[in-house]
């Protein structure tokens, strides 16, 4: 039996017998008054105290009721720890505990097998999840540890000691992970651990963890060290409130090796001096809400400083809910009025997980873009992207292949996949932009294949723009 389960089983039997103790003494109460008083005679007291009796048991009844709902220990699917008692429950243990530590092992294909399966499969995959955690940790001599499902198929275990003490036990439950089944349905497993040197504060913890999970899938490595992210949180805001941004740029050629235009590369910098990199701030600035401010602070400092720019025209990444939010449009109308050399020098780059399906809206939105001469640029065609569909449903002008495509060592045998793309953005009438390109023998073949715009080290390497 898992924790969960016992500590339910706990509080049941406490909640019973909180209800039954006093409802228990006032029988006796009753019962010894009205033997005292004889029992052959009924007093005004026997109605009173039967009254009380009555108004008592109600009360308790509806005690039990209602605490049972606002309290809920087990997840009923899963049968671990809610999300809600979860947190409490660690919150507690890293106060107890000077090194504790967080895993999560997450069912990444929960969505596709309740699509497929059906949701009561899906809900079966997640019992059967939890049992094969609590056996295996129980295999490695771990009895009553806290596991809780957070979210979908994301569940969290805490231990006592450090990241280091527990990482080769993560490793392996990951590796046997790989033949795991529930009757026919393969369910595919990932992992990530933290512990309490990177933060104290839970919420941080289990942001970091899915951050690690995410570079983990994709076996990503970070160029940036890791900074606490209570720390993280008020160097972005500081740096946020002052504008105070780094620009690199790189730029994007054409087949004649003809410059093109320049991505932007925007970092931030800290009152300490330090650098963060837009993989390390966006997620903090997504959590704070502040992407539209982050968004339009970087429009009006590019506007400002046309003039220091190595090149003409410029590309820029910006969220998809500031390009289709009025008051962003609003701003960059207002600053090619301001800024007249503006227009024209544009090259606004997006991509999103999901699909926006209002796609008569987006693309009124992105006509209006266009009016003020800027281009629009879809990013990650070929990812798990929503790129595809927006290719196929927006009045985009460029799109730019994954980099997955085009790296040195996949390049060849994703040929077809690249001429495929080409022949879908031709006939769409969408200029093609690819990048990551690094060798000779990259850029012929992007040569040979017709790509308008290729970018990459074998071109030009990042530099700092002076502003």
């Amino acid at each position: 039996m898992l924790l969960p389960e016992k500590k339910e089983r706990e509080y049941r039997f406490k909640l019973a017998l909180r209800m039954g103790l006093p409802i228990f003494g006032l029988i006796l109460v009753l019962v010894f008054t009205t033997l005292i008083n004889n029992y052959h005679n009924l007093t005004a007291a026997f109605y009173i105290e039967s009254v009380l009796l009555l108004f008592v048991s109600v009360y308790f009844i509806l005690y039990l009721i209602y605490k049972g709902f606002d309290v809920q220990i087990a997840d009923p699917i899963s049968k671990t720890f809610t999300r809600e008692y979860l947190y409490n429950y660690l919150k507690e243990e890293i106060k107890k505990h000077e090194k504790y530590t967080l895993i999560l092992i997450s069912v990444d294909n929960l969505s596709d097998i309740n699509a497929q399966y059906g949701i009561k499969n899906g809900d079966k995959v997640l019992r059967y999840m939890a049992a094969w955690i609590g056996e295996y940790m129980q295999k490695q001599g771990i009895d009553d540890f806290p596991l809780g499902r957070i979210k979908g198929g994301d569940f969290v275990i805490g231990l006592e000691g450090d990241a280091n003490e527990h990482r080769v036990l993560v490793e392996l439950l990951c590796l046997k992970s790989d033949e795991f089944k529930v009757d026919t349905i393969e369910v595919k497993i990932s992992g990530a651990i933290a512990d309490t040197a990177l933060s104290k504060n839970l919420d941080h913890l289990i942001d970091s963890l899915f951050d690690q999970q995410e570079l983990n899938r994709y076996k990503k490595e970070v160029g940036f060290e890791s900074i606490d992210p209570t720390e993280l949180e008020s160097l972005v805001i500081d740096a946020l409130e002052k504008g105070s941004l780094s620009i690199a740029s790189q730029d994007v050629f054409t087949p004649n090796k003809e410059a093109a235009f320049s991505e932007l590369f925007i970092r931030l910098k800290t009152k300490n001096g330090r650098y963060v990199h837009q993989k390390k701030y966006m997620k903090v600035i997504k959590k704070l809400g502040l992407t539209l401010d982050f968004d339009i602070m970087l429009i009006e400092k590019i506007a400002k400083n046309l003039e220091h720019f190595r090149r003409e025209r410029l590309a820029v990444t910006v969220t998809t809910s500031s390009l289709r939010d009025n008051l962003f449009r609003s701003k960059i109308e207002q600053l090619c009025s301001q800024y007249e050399n503006l227009r024209g020098r544009l090259i606004l780059l997006f991509s999103e997980h999901e699909y926006y399906s209002k796609t008569q809206r987006f693309n009124t939105i992105i006509k209006s873009y266009k009016e003020l001469g800027i281009e629009l640029a879809v990013d990650h065609l070929g990812s798990e992207h929503a790129s595809f569909l927006y290719l196929r449903d927006l009045d985009i002008d460029i799109v730019r292949f994954d980099s997955s495509y085009t790296k040195a060592q996949k390049i060849t045998q994703c040929r077809p996949i690249l001429e495929g793309f080409l022949v879908m953005a031709k006939k769409k009438g969408v200029r093609s932009w690819v990048k990551m390109i690094e060798t000779k023998e990259q850029f012929t073949l992007m040569q040979e294949l017709g790509v308008e715009y290729i970018q990459g080290k074998y071109l030009s390497q990042m530099e700092e723009e002076k502003v």
